[in-house]
């Protein structure tokens, strides 16, 4: 059986209207593609409590938590991923890549300019819909 990971992901906005997207390193799974930045969810831990303590620890920064935006699970070839999108916004700090190789703020248009991780696909599509 395929093991099943939690994992939180941040939805981030800035003032200007445009969206956080950070860019797998090559050294992680699913290497060299574009996700919302986040992380897997600890035992007992809430998911704004997991995404606020991933942010920080990825990205250095501060957020501010909305809602859950969207939920999707994912099977991939060796595990499964429930992927919990959560609506943010930066209220200390500049996010600077401490794991991933790059990141960049684009316009809800351009999301699907990107080559993204397949379970961050079905967020992305929603954002764009709400705004179309």
């Amino acid at each position: 059986m395929k093991k099943i990971v939690n994992v939180v992901a941040a939805i981030i906005e800035n003032d200007q209207n445009e969206i956080l997207c950070a860019l797998r390193s090559p050294k992680m799974l699913i290497p060299n593609k574009w996700e919302f930045p986040g992380g897997k969810i600890e035992p007992n831990e809430n998911i704004k409590a997991a995404i606020k303590r991933e942010i920080y620890e990825e990205l250095g920064c501060t957020i501010e938590t909305s809602h859950l935006f969207h939920e999707h699970t994912h099977e991939y070839e060796t595990f499964i991923i429930t992927l919990f999108c959560i609506k943010a916004r930066i209220v200390e700090g500049e996010p600077t890549t401490k794991e991933h190789s790059k990141l960049i703020w684009l316009k809800r248009e351009n999301l699907l300019s990107l080559v993204w991780a397949p379970a961050d696909i079905p967020a992305v599509e929603k954002l764009i819909s709400e705004h179309s």
